[in-house]
Order: structure tokens, then C-alpha cells, then sequence
């Protein structure tokens, strides 16, 4: 397990950094985006990674690893607008939207934490194309409970789904960057861009 923490670690440094950069460059926009957008946009992420993995070629230059991390930061933004709502203007500063990042990628570690106990570090002997899966199917399921204003009888929320498909991603990352995907495809489609 200490392993892991530090693999977590290490790859939620690359894609804060990212997110760092991205807000830099473009300071807090996402704030407008209402839920359902966010939820697109890790869609369209999920299944650019999904066409990849099919097709295993990249006409744009862009790999899966880029995509990934997209997921990552898309997903904690999706926590923040959850608890924020959106806006209509940019309304928080690059320093409080790190803040709160920091405070969601958090409670996504202590999810992976637990459940890693329980499942005794199974997403190990996965596929990364099963992240893919599994993160495709918390959005059908997110989806879904959009579509029902957030209520749901019997499942986890929309929050937990977010968590679980930081998660997949995080995983993804790990295998990728530290080598550990068994069924590697071509080598292009695993670039690390910043």
C-alpha cells in the first residue's frame, strides 16, 4: 500500500500541475460550466481514450496519458461545482480553486484508501481499458441521475461516481507512467505531454 500512496502521489503532482498551468492560463473559466458539461466532458475524454485503445493510432498527436489526466482534472472540477454550483462569471481566484482541488483530490485519496483495503489492490491486475470501461460507465450512470434532478432510490451519488472515476483515471496514470500496463499499445498513444 505504500506503494500506491506514493504512485498516487506522484501522478496527482502531474495533473495538479496541469490544472495549475490551465489556470494560469485561463484563471477559474470552467466556474460557468453547469453540471451536465462537466459530465460531457469527461464523455468526450473517456471515449477519445476508448477510440484509441480500438484503433490504436492517433491522428492528432495527442495519447491516451493526456486524456487521462484531463479526467483527473475535470472530475475534481466536477466536486467543486457540485459543492460551489456554478456561476455565471469567474468568481474564484486560481489560489482558492487550487485550495479547493486539493481539498477534493484529498477525499478521492481516502476513497482509493479504503476501498484498496477491501479490494486488496485488484485495479493492479486490470487492464487499462477497463478503467476506460468502468469510467464510461460512471458517466452513463451520472448521466442518468442528471436526468432525475440528482435523486436517486438505492445508488451513490453523484459526488461518489466523480470519486470512483478520479480514481480509474489515477490508476490509468499509474500503469502508464510507471510502466505496469502488460498490453501496452503502440507507444504513441501513451505520450506524457504537459
Amino acid at each position: 500500500m505504500d506503494v500506491t500512496n506514493k504512485q498516487f502521489d506522484e501522478v496527482v503532482a502531474i495533473c495538479r500541475d496541469i490544472f495549475r498551468k490551465k489556470l494560469q492560463d485561463y484563471g477559474a473559466s470552467w466556474r460557468i460550466l453547469r453540471p451536465e458539461s462537466v459530465t460531457d466532458q469527461i464523455f468526450i475524454k473517456a471515449n477519445r481514450i476508448r477510440s484509441l485503445e480500438t484503433k490504436k493510432e492517433s491522428r492528432i498527436g495527442e495519447g491516451i496519458f493526456p486524456e487521462f489526466i484531463g479526467i483527473v482534472n475535470y472530475g475534481i472540477i466536477g466536486l467543486i461545482q457540485l459543492e460551489l454550483g456554478y456561476s455565471d462569471t469567474v468568481d474564484i481566484t486560481p489560489e482558492e480553486a487550487l485550495r479547493l482541488y486539493d481539498k477534493f483530490i484529498a477525499k478521492t485519496k481516502e476513497l482509493m484508501i479504503a476501498k484498496n483495503h477491501d479490494y486488496d489492490e485488484a485495479w493492479r491486475n486490470m487492464r487499462v481499458s477497463s478503467y476506460t470501461d468502468l469510467i464510461l460507465m460512471k458517466i452513463y450512470r451520472i448521466k442518468e441521475i442528471e436526468s432525475h434532478q440528482g435523486k436517486t432510490l438505492v445508488s451513490e451519488g453523484i459526488d461518489a461516481n466523480y470519486m470512483d472515476i478520479v480514481n480509474y483515471a489515477i490508476f490509468a496514470l499509474i500503469k502508464l507512467h510507471f510502466g505496469e500496463e502488460e498490453n501496452e499499445t503502440e507507444g504513441s498513444l501513451h505520450q506524457d505531454t504537459d
